[in-house]
């Protein structure tokens, strides 16, 4: 199995879990985001922890902590995510899914367009034009949601910028993922003691929550490997087109499990973005930009 073919595997895997994700975060009923996402940080670091230990990968994370030119873009990244986290679980609770998904509908108009600008990727014309047409799509639901979808904008630019600068991280994804989180560590514990100093911990209310917040750590932490361990292997746009995986099944949990209301225009919206996306597929088979050998 080729390199590329391992990264394709890891995409679909960590957009498959992606998706589901409103189904968990539903589950924490009465907790606010911002809790959940300190025990997402929390635990993450613990499970990743272990896992470290038990592969004997101590010695890079060592060797990323002094380095301090690296260090810099790892706290970018750890965030960027941290932020995304938050904001998704705040979506979630809210039951703004459909606005969850338009915003990672986004996000690979955003890896596409920061893979063209910063790390100079080509694209084919007819993949151009599938990106302008996905653009059409997804300035209908702007304009049809009549305010600013500040949760679609917010997840989009932090995950797609977290893409960028993750993949421009010379770190494996393990090593590298444990070192963000144990950047946020401290942020994570010190108001986990404050919520619980003040009696405002859902912690321990019952096993069953405090159970739900620990597993949060194993459950965000597979997928970001998984992500990490395909931005490595292949192009930022490559990356991007996976990622419809993850908004498609949102925009399906949103309609059929939380019941979301869907107007019939923000329906064509959502299916210029498909036909997009389908044009992006098809040209993606007649359009290889050349690379060097080894690359994708």
């Amino acid at each position: 199995m080729t390199e590329v073919t391992k990264g394709v595997w890891y995409g679909l895997g960590a957009y498959t879990i992606w998706g589901c994700f409103p189904l968990f975060f539903a589950l924490f009923e009465g907790v606010p985001a911002f809790e959940i996402l300190i025990h997402r940080i929390i635990w993450s670091c613990v499970f990743l922890a272990l896992v470290i230990s038990g592969l004997r990968r101590w010695p890079a994370v060592r060797a990323a902590l002094a380095n301090p030119s690296q260090l810099w873009r790892v706290l970018a990244c750890a965030l960027l995510i941290a932020a995304n986290w938050g904001i998704y679980i705040y979506s979630v609770e809210t039951r703004h899914v459909l606005q969850a998904s338009l915003g990672y509908f986004l996000t690979p108009l955003v890896n596409v367009a920061l893979g063209m600008i910063v790390l100079r990727e080509r694209m084919g014309p007819w993949q151009m034009a599938a990106v302008v047409l996905a653009g059409v799509g997804i300035l209908i639901q702007l304009v049809i949601l009549g305010e600013l979808p500040w949760i679609s904008l917010a997840l989009a630019i932090s995950f797609g910028t977290y893409g960028l600068v993750r993949k421009q991280v010379m770190l494996d994804g393990l090593s590298g993922l444990f070192v963000e989180t144990m950047l946020l560590l401290p942020v994570g514990l010190l108001t986990f003691g404050w919520l619980a100093r003040e009696g405002m911990s859902h912690f321990g209310d019952s096993a069953y929550l405090g159970a739900l917040l620990m597993a949060s750590g194993i459950v965000t932490a597979i997928p970001l490997l998984l992500f990490a361990g395909a931005a490595r292997r292949l192009r930022l746009a490559t990356v991007g087109f996976l990622m419809y995986i993850n908004p498609t099944l949102q925009f399906f949990i949103a309609l059929l499990v939380f019941g979301e209301p869907l107007s019939d225009v923000q329906l064509i919206s959502f299916v210029v973005i498909w036909i997009a996306l389908g044009l992006y597929s098809w040209s993606s088979w007649h359009y290889r930009p050349r690379v060097p050998v080894g690359q994708d």
